[in-house]
């Protein structure tokens, strides 16, 4: 296989006489917007100049922030890296530390300790979901005119069908619900979780393979005409680390198992977002789709935050140079590789302000001119105008988590992790200074310490609870009597065991 049939990167405009969006805008209102949508380097952007785009948004899953080529990695990603220098690289782009917390913020623009998802993820035995009350991204752009489809995973609620996104404004769902499945079975605990729309499937393939195809296929059959909104939800390069043999065998001089596979399973990715764009081109959609890529968080560091399953070895992921990774309030948990590309409307470069995944909804809406009073009171700025002309952000503060027992905030270049419970921790860094946080400051800046803290306190005294220890305690009080036969405790005590 050439370097050229792996990595497709072919761009040549497709002459099969398919209608372009452009031209579908042709009428004088719509050619108007679309001419002032591209002077948008010779003065600033406003949203209602943008002709409304196509959006695509590709989500990983606990990818390394170090593990793209464009940040320096052996990992090849060419499509990605193509997609990132083409357009912007957003330096300060924030999620939750975990999977569920970040999906949630993204669907909401809210933070999730407004509804209880702020701690941890939605297990397989989970029984509930985000708030149906609250308003979700799909929903605003639904009722803008949006064709909207969910080609990935979910993992805001599986148990009720009321969480399922067919019920939360997707008109179109393929994928798993839950956040961790055998990526060539498809299945959570010897259980099949493969639903296209609110129907259970069975059927071979990878999964990575098999988004890229169905993405495709909704790609050739949308009429341009109408806008588009797909969320692209990848599964990788989540646990466990399963990749086809081909894509192993594009890293030989990676003699450990995981990094090597965990390393395909990136690759193969890169490919199906290079078909996907393919599929853009042919479709005469490419130039009138924006493009959002980014992790759901930092790379695994630690077993706690590996999953359901075992992992064996060293854990993959790297986030140089930033500290820790998934599951902590430290910069690898939470600044995330990131870009945003559309042809003509963003330039290339790196922005730089402060940016987190609760602006995507009113950036969006935004563009999509579509009402979002009804959202609710948004954590979330529009911030379109920092992506697309190098404004500064309107964002000054980032609220990283808030729950009983820990928090971190960061307000310009200070950041506060605080753990309250015992034993008690708390650490202020200076990030411009030292982005990596190997300098506690708290000692030296006592009055910067006490307003930050002073913040926290009042963030959280709003905060809902946690419904991951409300589920906890009931699935821990509901459980039978947990009891072993006479052989296996002598067993274990023979053995040493606790």
């Amino acid at each position: 296989m050439t370097q050229t049939e792996r990595f497709p990167t072919d761009t040549t405009p497709d002459l099969s006489g398919h209608p372009n969006r452009r031209d579908v805008l042709a009428g004088s209102a719509g050619f108007l917007a679309a001419i002032a949508g591209l002077s948008i380097l010779a003065q600033p952007a406003r949203a209602q100049e943008v002709a409304r785009p196509h959006i695509l948004y590709i989500l990983v899953d606990d990818l390394g922030y170090a593990d793209v080529g464009f940040h320096g990695s052996d990992v090849k990603t060419p499509n990605v890296d193509r997609l990132a220098a083409e357009g912007s690289r957003l330096m300060q782009f924030y999620t939750q530390p975990l999977c569920t917390p970040t999906r949630a913020a993204l669907m909401t623009g809210r933070y999730p300790m407004r509804y209880g998802l702020q701690t941890g993820v939605i297990p397989s035995g989970g029984r509930y979901g985000l708030d149906t009350a609250e308003v979700l991204l799909p929903q605003v752009l639904k009722e803008a005119g949006y064709r909207t489809a969910l080609v990935g995973k979910w993992h805001l609620g599986h148990a009720d069908q009321k969480y399922w996104p067919r019920q939360r404004g997707f008109d179109y769902f393929y994928g798993p619900l839950v956040g961790e499945i055998d990526h060539f079975k498809h299945e959570a605990h010897g259980i099949t979780d493969w639903y296209r729309d609110n129907e259970m499937v069975k059927e071979p393939g990878y999964d990575t393979e098999l988004f890229g195809a169905d993405a495709i296929r909704l790609i050739e059959e949308h009429d341009p005409a109408t806008p588009l909104y797909m969320y692209l939800s990848f599964t990788a390069p989540h646990t466990p680390y399963q990749a086809p043999d081909k894509y192993k065998d594009l890293y030989p001089d990676i003699a450990d198992e995981g990094r090597k596979a965990y390393a395909a399973m990136i690759s193969c990715m890169d490919d199906q977002v290079g078909l996907v764009l393919q599929a853009l081109e042919r479709r005469g959609m490419r130039e009138d789709t924006l493009v959002i890529f980014h992790s759901d968080n930092g790379g695994t560091r630690s077993k706690m935050f590996a999953g359901e399953g075992a992992v064996a070895g060293e854990l993959p992921p790297r986030n140089d140079p930033l500290r820790e990774g998934k599951g902590t309030l430290y910069e690898g948990g939470t600044r995330v590789v990131a870009l945003a590309n559309w042809p003509g409307r963003i330039p290339a470069g790196e922005t730089h302000g402060m940016m987190h995944v609760v602006d995507m909804l009113p950036t969006l809406a935004g563009l999509a001119q579509a009402e979002i009073a009804h959202a609710g009171q948004l954590d979330g700025m529009d911030v379109w105008q920092a992506i697309a002309t190098g404004q500064a952000s309107p964002r000054e503060e980032v609220v990283y988590n808030i729950e009983p027992t820990q928090g971190a905030l960061r307000d310009g270049k200070w950041k506060l992790y605080w753990q309250p419970i015992l034993p008690p921790k708390v650490e202020l860094f200076d990030l411009e200074a030292d982005p990596s946080e190997t300098t506690d400051l708290s000692g030296k800046e006592p009055d910067q310490l006490a307003r930050m803290q002073a913040r926290v306190i009042d963030l959280a005294r709003s905060m809902a609870p946690p419904l991951f220890y409300a589920n906890a305690l009931h699935t821990t009080l509901s459980a039978p009597l947990a009891t072993a036969a006479p052989g296996d405790l002598l067993n274990a005590m023979a053995q040493g065991e606790d």
